[in-house]
């Protein structure tokens, strides 16, 4: 029988997904357009088996050796895993043999290096690259001015998929505002694929506070944490 714990999480996972559905239909998108990746890092597998149990397959990890401590535990379940955190040169193995999607790709070093470990056995990488909106030095991210070039270089690496792009703005309680900033996202997708003839096609934007803006300008997967998962649980 399930502990309060886990009802607790299943509780906040249904009111997330409700959110998710209430998005798309006021703001007319498709049923079942936008993914949910739970972000899942720092939190046990257990937790993560939960979710899953409820129809969940996107989770999301950040850091490596946390998730490497994970993944070999929940196998027997159809998770597709993403990679959403900064990338070091030394982890691209891991992230390219263990994951499916990575949304932080901001140089072409990095993604060279997924392309060069991603095993031909597997079905191709999906990524996509990150872009630091507002030019914000705390943030990593490919400058808008620079990821079309980024871009160019990336689409023609072999064993990876460039699928579209992601940010993380800076906080903002005003829904018009966290729509301006999306649209933005949106529109330099689909200045890029205009002017490289690309077929880009994902947005990853949007997280707990401003899900609702993402939905309304196009986001494909919208990234949630902790008002899916809590704090995180004592062992």
């Amino acid at each position: 029988m399930p502990d309060s714990a886990d009802n607790a999480l299943v509780s906040r996972y249904q009111n997330v997904v409700m959110r998710i559905n209430t998005a798309e239909t006021q703001h007319k998108r498709p049923s079942g357009s936008v993914s949910l990746v739970a972000v899942s890092k720092t939190y046990p597998a257990e937790d993560i088996r939960t979710v899953a149990e409820m129809g969940q397959r996107h989770f999301g990890e950040n850091q490596i050796q946390d998730a490497m401590g994970k993944i070999p535990l929940l196998t027997d379940l159809d998770c597709i895993w993403h990679f959403i955190g900064a990338i070091q040169s030394n982890k691209c193995r891991d992230i390219a043999l263990h994951f499916d999607w990575v949304h932080s790709v901001d140089r072409l070093k990095v993604a060279q290096r997924l392309s060069s470990w991603r095993s031909d056995d597997n079905p191709p990488l999906n990524i996509t690259l990150q872009i630091n909106l507002q030019n914000e030095a705390s943030k990593a991210g490919v400058t808008p001015e620079g990821v079309m070039e980024l871009a160019q270089e990336t689409a023609q690496l072999p064993n990876i998929a460039l699928r579209g792009l992601m940010a993380i703005p800076a906080p903002e309680t005003n829904f018009s505002e966290q729509r301006a900033v999306f649209r933005q996202l949106r529109n330099l997708m689909e200045n890029i694929n205009q002017r490289l003839d690309l077929t880009l096609d994902c947005l990853s934007m949007g997280m707990t506070n401003d899900l609702e803006a993402a939905v309304a300008e196009g986001a494909t997967h919208v990234r949630v944490g902790t008002a899916i998962f809590g704090p995180r649980r004592k062992k």
